[in-house]
């Protein structure tokens, strides 16, 4: 597994990507002043986007509906959790954009080879302050039971 976002799973059996770009950004916008340079104030953290680049070659995965799963959850417009394979948990996701480009087809149109560009965008960090806080909580329930 390489990552999973919700139930999905890209690996190299569904859609495999091959980059990985994350951008985040802060925010502090300008006040004007008289006479003088524009004062700037951090006012918190911005949009924090996820692009995913990835590959799909059919014959090897024997789905050629894999982005379709994608397109779907996008629909719902839930938001998803986002987890790497190591274990790194980005947290909540929404789907933006998906684009798709085919091609070396066969003679009946089928694609060989589907390129994907994923964006995401994450709504709600990973807090492990809020995990801790529940094992802590279970620990103490045990502590007084035993």
């Amino acid at each position: 597994m390489m990552m999973a976002l919700g139930l999905f799973v890209f690996s190299l059996q569904t859609a495999s990507y091959q980059e990985l770009q994350r951008v985040t950004n802060w925010r502090h916008p300008s006040n004007s002043r008289v006479g003088d340079s524009p004062a700037y104030q951090f006012v918190g953290k911005g949009e924090d986007v996820i692009t995913l680049k990835g590959v799909i070659y059919h014959e090897l995965t024997g789905n050629r509906f894999i982005l379709d799963v994608l397109r779907q959850m996008g629909d719902t417009g839930k938001a998803f959790t986002l987890i790497e394979g190591t274990g790194k948990i980005y947290g909540l996701v929404t789907i933006n954009d998906l684009d798709e480009g085919k091609t070396f087809f066969f003679k009946d149109g089928a694609a060989r080879k589907t390129e994907f560009t994923l964006k995401l965008t994450i709504i709600r960090d990973w807090q492990p302050s809020i995990l801790g806080t529940l094992v802590g909580m279970g620990i103490g329930t045990l502590n007084r039971i035993l």
